[in-house]
C-alpha cells in the first residue's frame, strides 16, 4: 500500500509539472487531459485507501537530521486522513472538469497588449493541480514540518490563483491582502511548532502526543507575575495559524476579496479545501487542545463571533460570489465552534458535507456568471429558472443543504454542531449556542435572498443578455449534478459514523469534555443506524434550528418576491445598519488606518531617523565632512618652507628620544 500512498500526491504533481512546463507544446487539450488524469488517479486511489481501512504511520525518506531530530517526508493514513483525501480529490476532480468550460474563453480577460493571456489556460490547470498536491501533502503528513510545508504551499498557490488575472489592480490587491493576513496567522503557527519541538524534542505527531504528559504541567511567565500553561500557549499559537487559513475573526478579511480570482478556485480553495485546513489541523491536534480549556474557550468564542457576524454581512451583498463567500465564512465559524466544544468529529462532519454543497454553490454561481456574460450583480438578474433548469435545481439543492433543511446533508452536520455546543459546559458555550442558533435564521435569509433574486421574480437583465441566456456546456453542468448527489446523501452515511466510534483512536476528547459521547448515548448509536438517523431527524423537526431556518426562507420570499418595497423601506429607515454591514464593520478601514497606516508612519520614521539622519547624515555625509575638516587642518602644515619641515623633524626626533630615555623603563 505504501506505493499507493506515494502515488496519490505525486499523480497530481506530475500533471501540474507537465501542464506548467510544457503547456505551450501540449496545448489546451493536452494540459487539461494530463491534469484531469493525474487528479483522477489520485481520487480513485484515495477511494481505494478509504475502503481498505488500513492504518499506516511511517517515513518515506529523511531529508534532514539535526541532533536527535529527524525531518522526514512521511504519511499518517487513518480514517481522518482518508476521508479528507477523498473530499479533496473528488472536489478537485469536479473543479478540473468544470474549468474546461469556464476558462475556455479566458483570452478576453486579458488586455491585447498583455502576454499574460498566453497559455493562461494551461497555467491555470497547472496551478489547480499543484494546489491539489499541496493539500494532499498537508492532510497526509505525519509530522509538523511536512504539515507546515503543505500549509505554506497551499498559501502560495492560493496567492497565484487569486491574482491569476494579474492585469487587474483589484486582483493584485486581493492576493497581496491574502498573503499578508495569512503571514500573521502563519507566524503564530510557526511559534507553536517551535515550542513543540523545543519542549518535546520531536516534530513527529505520534512522538509528540506520547510526550504530552511530560509537559502538560509546565508553566511559563509571558507577562511577569502571570503563569500560563505551556500547552495553552502552544494550542493558542497553533489556533492563530488556523485563524489565518480558516478565515476567523479578525483574520477573516482576506477571504471575501479572494473572489477576484476565477470562480473554479473559489470552489476549490475557498469552499472545500484550503480554508478547511485549519479545521483539519485542530482536529488532528486534539490531544494538545484537550489539555487547555483556555484555548478551547478562545476557539469557541472566535468561531461563534465569526459564524453570526460574518453571516450578517452576507445579507447586504449583491455580488453573487461574495454572498457565497460570506456564507463560507459563517460556516467555517460553525466548524470552529464545534472544535471549541470538543466535538471535533462534528466539525469534520460539517467540513465534509460543506465541501460538497459549497463547491456546488460556487460552481452554480459560476454557471450563472457565464450565462449572464460575466455579470455578477444579483440585482441585474431574475427569472433565470426557465433558462437554466439544471443550474436552478442544483442551486436549490445546495441552498437547502446549506440552511440545514431536513434530509439534506447540511441538516445532519449543522444540527449536530448546535447540539454539541448545547451540551458543552466550558466558558463561552452559552454565548456560542445563541450565536449559532441565530445564525441559522441569518443563513437561510441571505441564501434564499440570493436564490430568489437570481432565479425568480422579474427579469432585470438587459435585452442582449436575455436573448442569449442558456445553460452552459455539459462540462459545466455535469460537475453540478455530480456534486448535488453527495450534497443530498452524504449526511445519511456519515452521521452514524461520526457520532459512533468511527474516529476512535484518531480524534481524542478528554473525560471532562464528553460532548460527542453524550450525544451518542442520547441517540443510541449502538443500535440500528437507520433508527438512530430517524430519531435525530424527528428531533430536528421539532427543534428551534428548523423553525428558524424556515422563518429565514419565508422572510426572504416575502421581502424580495412578495413585497419588495419592504426591503427599500428597511434600507431607508436603517441606513446606518446597512452601511455598517456594507463596510464590513469597518474592518478594512481599521486595518488600513492602524496597521497599514502605522506601518507607513513607522517606515517614514525609520527612513528619517535611520536612513536620512544616521546613514546619509552621519555615516555618509558626516564622514565626508570630518575628512574635509581634517584635510583643511592638515593642509596648513604643508607650507612649502624648508625650515618648517626641519623644525617638524627636530620635534619628532626629540619626542622619540624622550620616550627612549624616560618611557622605556616603564615598558
Amino acid at each position: 500500500m505504501q506505493a499507493i500512498y506515494i502515488a496519490i500526491p505525486l499523480s497530481a504533481l506530475i500533471g501540474s509539472i507537465i501542464a506548467g512546463l510544457f503547456g505551450s507544446i501540449i496545448g489546451r487539450k493536452g494540459a487539461h487531459t494530463v491534469t484531469l488524469l493525474g487528479v483522477g488517479i489520485s481520487c480513485l486511489l484515495s477511494i481505494v485507501v478509504l475502503f481498505d481501512d488500513t492504518y499506516f504511520n511511517g517515513s518515506v525518506y529523511t531529508w534532514a537530521k539535526v541532533g536527535d531530530t529527524s525531518f522526514d517526508v512521511g504519511f499518517m493514513i487513518d480514517r481522518l486522513t482518508t476521508m479528507m483525501m477523498v473530499v479533496v480529490t473528488f472536489v478537485s476532480l469536479m473543479v478540473h472538469v468544470y474549468t474546461i468550460g469556464y476558462m475556455e474563453d479566458d483570452k478576453h480577460n486579458w488586455p491585447e497588449d498583455s502576454r499574460g493571456g498566453d497559455n493562461s489556460y494551461q497555467r491555470f490547470f497547472s496551478y489547480i493541480s499543484l494546489f491539489t498536491f499541496s493539500m494532499l501533502m498537508l492532510v497526509m503528513s505525519n509530522n509538523f514540518m511536512q504539515l507546515f510545508f503543505g500549509w505554506e504551499a497551499v498559501g502560495l498557490v492560493s496567492y497565484l490563483l487569486i491574482g491569476f488575472w494579474s492585469t487587474r489592480d483589484t486582483a493584485i490587491f486581493a492576493n497581496m491582502k491574502a498573503f499578508l493576513v495569512n503571514r500573521v496567522g502563519d507566524f503564530g503557527f510557526l511559534l507553536g511548532i517551535a515550542a513543540i519541538w523545543t519542549y518535546t524534542g520531536s516534530v513527529d505527531y505520534k512522538e509528540v502526543f506520547e510526550r504530552l504528559p511530560n509537559i502538560e504541567h509546565i508553566t511559563l511567565q509571558i507577562i511577569p507575575g502571570q503563569e500560563w500553561l505551556l500547552v495553552s500557549i502552544i494550542a493558542i499559537c497553533l489556533f492563530i495559524g488556523a485563524m489565518g487559513k480558516s478565515a476567523q475573526v479578525p483574520l477573516h478579511v482576506w477571504l471575501p476579496d479572494s473572489m477576484e480570482g476565477p470562480t473554479p478556485i473559489s470552489a476549490l480553495i475557498h469552499a472545500a479545501t484550503m480554508v478547511t485546513a485549519g479545521i483539519f489541523m485542530v482536529s488532528r491536534m486534539s490531544p494538545i487542545f484537550e489539555l487547555s480549556d483556555t484555548a478551547l474557550s478562545m476557539i469557541l468564542i472566535v468561531g461563534a463571533t465569526t459564524a453570526f457576524f460574518m453571516g450578517m454581512i452576507g445579507i447586504v451583498q449583491n455580488d453573487i460570489k461574495r454572498v457565497v463567500a460570506y456564507s463560507t465564512l459563517s460556516q467555517l465559524g460553525y466548524m470552529t465552534v464545534a472544535l471549541g466544544a470538543s466535538a471535533y468529529s462534528s466539525a469534520v462532519f460539517h467540513l465534509m458535507t460543506h465541501a460538497f454543497f459549497k463547491a456546488l454553490l460556487f460552481l452554480a454561481a459560476g454557471s450563472v456568471i457565464i450565462a449572464m456574460h460575466h455579470e455578477q450583480d444579483i440585482r441585474k438578474m431574475g427569472g433565470l429558472k426557465k433558462y437554466m433548469p439544471i443550474t436552478y435545481w442544483t442551486s436549490l439543492i445546495g441552498s437547502l443543504a446549506l440552511i440545514g433543511f431536513p434530509f439534506f446533508s447540511g441538516f445532519f452536520s449543522k444540527d449536530l454542531i448546535i447540539e454539541s455546543v448545547h451540551e458543552a459546559d466550558i466558558f463561552g458555550a452559552h454565548y456560542a449556542y445563541w450565536m449559532v442558533l441565530l445564525g441559522v435564521f441569518i443563513t437561510a435569509f441571505y441564501s434564499f435572498r440570493m436564490f430568489f433574486l437570481v432565479f425568480h421574480g422579474e427579469e432585470r437583465m438587459d435585452a442582449h443578455t436575455k436573448e442569449h441566456l442558456h445553460e452552459p456546456a455539459n462540462v459545466v453542468t455535469w460537475p453540478l449534478i455530480a456534486l448535488a448527489v453527495p450534497a443530498v446523501v452524504s449526511g445519511y452515511f456519515l452521521y452514524p459514523m461520526v457520532v459512533g466510534d468511527y474516529f476512535e483512536g484518531v480524534i481524542y476528547f478528554s473525560e471532562e469534555h464528553p460532548v460527542i459521547e453524550t450525544i451518542s448515548h442520547h441517540y443510541h448509536v449502538s443500535e440500528s443506524g437507520f433508527l438512530n438517523l430517524l430519531t435525530f431527524v424527528m428531533h430536528g423537526l421539532m427543534s428551534p434550528p428548523f423553525w428558524l431556518a424556515m422563518s429565514g426562507v419565508a422572510s426572504a420570499w416575502f421581502i424580495y418576491l412578495k413585497k419588495p418595497s419592504i426591503a427599500q423601506f428597511g434600507y431607508d429607515k436603517l441606513r446606518w445598519v446597512h452601511t455598517l454591514l456594507d463596510k464590513k464593520y469597518f474592518a478594512d478601514e481599521f486595518n488600513m488606518a492602524v496597521f497599514a497606516g502605522g506601518a507607513l508612519v513607522l517606515g517614514k520614521g525609520l527612513w528619517a531617523a535611520g536612513d536620512r539622519f544616521l546613514i546619509d547624515g552621519v555615516m555618509v555625509n558626516g564622514s565626508a565632512k570630518i575628512t574635509g575638516w581634517f584635510s583643511s587642518v592638515v593642509r596648513h602644515i604643508q607650507t612649502g618652507y624648508l625650515y618648517h619641515y626641519a623644525f617638524s623633524i627636530i620635534l619628532g626626533v626629540l619626542a622619540i628620544m624622550s620616550w627612549l630615555v624616560f618611557g622605556a623603563k616603564y615598558v
